[in-house]
């Protein structure tokens, strides 16, 4: 799996620049044959405004939200893209600055007002982004364009058109929420975000929100928190990107990239602070693991499972087997935020100094933890994981804490499989052999990759000059394989004559099946979702 391919050429950094929206959709020109089953509507959210007026922005994630949106049908292809309409985009359009601050870009005071109006301006404090430029799923009947923060903005997943901006802290008791929920299959949503706990201490509240209701009522209103998890730091959260979540369990990763309070408090009444200023390493807590029951909601206080640093963003999937659960994270080694070499100027850089940039940074690993849910207090010193097909350890301490040791199941010098995928409908929780990756080539997206947990075997797709997304596994209808389906991935090829393309691969093999491609260039998406 590990990437070979050089990019001297630079072409990666078509991929962080600014489009315009699109008027109406425009035809592909299809070659290949897509199959007849497949009909619907792929959803990708990312940024595609990448400077206000004169002031640029200067994160990954900072760009202004786009939806993206390809429509296939009866072996036909459309492409249709728009800018979300946010207050974050609405204000700073009209006003050709930035107005809201981004997770690395600061907005400062209208210096077209007086020193007065600047100054209480300046200290009525920053307000929180709805820039919804992560990912897209849907809460009941309707699809939610998403960001990290507490605001989720209603969108109409054919018309593209912005619909309703919801504050998710008027339903539940959160911050923020992350940008990958689970989902049942009856629409029953599950998310997590920190919150404030028992005597001002910050905390994680497990939220639950029920699926489309017969009386058409709305779904938020009957949100509720199920379980809260406390924090290893009183006033420092950890971030957090994604959780696990088996059958009957929670899974969440306390990683050692926290939030300073103190600090983020202090950023609303300091000029020039971002959310990336609000980030810190502790250098000594190790990575925790924290599980939950579902049902009923409680938390596992007894289970106090540790292990080395590490940053985490994706969770690959959770299960469980005889007694265990069996995570599948995609990780970087040790304590280093892998955000701060995600600054648009690291990545718009010459391909050497891409490269370099990448070696002082985390190094990618996917890794397979197994935590025992029966603990026996006299096992202490001894290996407690007895499945077979793994040599994952979890040893149990003299002061009640099991120390995990995973087995990796992937491993490259700079090469990262991120961005994963499994045929959710199917293997959510369960146990599993197949997951689909982005293949990040010192940070640079440029292969498409197909893992075999089980055996650790890969497959990839991989083309000169092509920088693809997060593939999405669609399965076929009535398939009897986990990975009979096709991947769906929008790669961009600079300086082709239509430079860029959803591409559609059979997920058994990773061949090509077709492609359609588009005379515009799409910039990065991040996450997304297939709507049949």
């Amino acid at each position: 799996m590990v990437s070979r391919v050089e990019h001297p050429a630079g072409g990666y950094r078509k991929i962080f620049e600014t489009v315009e929206e699109l008027n109406e959709p425009i035809p592909a020109n299809v070659s290949g044959v897509i199959p007849s089953w497949l009909g619907g509507s792929l959803l990708r959210m990312g940024p595609g405004l990448f400077e206000i007026g004169a002031e640029p922005f200067y994160h990954l994630f900072d760009g202004q939200a786009v939806i993206h949106k390809f429509d296939l049908k009866n072996g036909q292809v459309t492409y249709y893209r728009k800018f979300i309409r946010t207050d974050a985009y609405v204000r700073a359009m009209t006003e050709n600055r930035v107005v809201i601050t981004e997770f690395g870009t600061a907005a400062y005071p209208d210096p077209c007002k007086n020193i007065f109006s600047r100054f209480f301006t300046y200290f009525k404090g920053i307000e929180v982004t709805d820039n919804c430029l992560v990912n897209i799923y849907p809460i009941g009947e309707d699809f939610y364009a998403v960001t990290e923060t507490n605001y989720i903005t209603k969108v109409d997943p054919d018309s593209l058109e912005t619909l309703k901006k919801v504050d998710l802290c008027k339903y539940v008791s959160v911050n923020g929420v992350t940008a990958h929920p689970h989902t049942e299959a009856d629409g029953t949503v599950y998310n997590i975000g920190n919150c404030f706990g028992k005597n001002m201490s910050l905390a994680y509240n497990i939220v639950k929100i029920p699926p489309a209701q017969k009386d058409k009522s709305d779904p938020f209103e009957r949100s509720q928190v199920l379980v809260q998890l406390p924090s290893s730091e009183r006033l420092k959260p950890s971030y957090i990107h994604s959780f696990g979540m088996t059958d009957d369990h929670f899974v969440f990763v306390e990683q050692p990239v926290k939030i300073n309070l103190l600090k983020f408090l202090s950023a609303w009444s300091v000029r020039g602070a971002t959310y990336m200023d609000c980030f810190e390493s502790n250098e000594s807590m190790g990575t925790w693991f924290h599980l939950a029951t579902k049902d009923p909601a409680a938390y596992l206080s007894s289970h106090k499972f540790r292990t080395s640093a590490f940053n985490l963003f994706h969770h690959i999937n959770a299960y469980e087997d005889e007694g265990f659960i069996v995570v599948d994270l995609c990780t970087w080694k040790g304590h280093d935020f892998v955000y701060n070499y995600l600054y648009l100027a690291n990545l718009r850089e010459e391909w050497e100094e891409v490269k370099r940039a990448a070696r002082r940074a985390p190094q990618p690993e996917v890794r397979r933890y197994v935590l025992p849910l029966d603990i026996h207090r006299e096992e202490q010193g001894k290996n407690l994981v007895s499945l077979s097909y793994t040599t994952a350890t979890a040893v149990l301490n003299k002061d009640g804490t099991i120390w995990l040791e995973p087995e990796v199941l992937f491993s490259g010098p700079r090469q990262a499989f991120e961005f994963p995928q499994i045929n959710y409908s199917l293997c959510r929780g369960k146990k599993y052999s197949f997951a689909y990756g982005l293949g990040l080539n010192h940070f640079i997206p440029d292969r498409i990759v197909k893992l075999n947990v089980q055996t650790k075997e890969t497959w990839v797709w991989q083309e000169d000059e092509c920088y693809p997304s997060e593939p999405l596994f669609v399965p076929a209808p009535g398939a009897t394989e986990e990975d009979d389906g096709v991947l769906l991935s929008v790669v961009v090829k600079p300086g082709a004559e239509r430079p860029s393309f959803l591409l559609v691969l059979d997920a058994v093999k990773l061949t090509e099946l077709a492609r359609a491609e588009v005379n515009t260039i799409i910039p990065v998406t991040l996450h997304g979702t297939y709507k049949p």
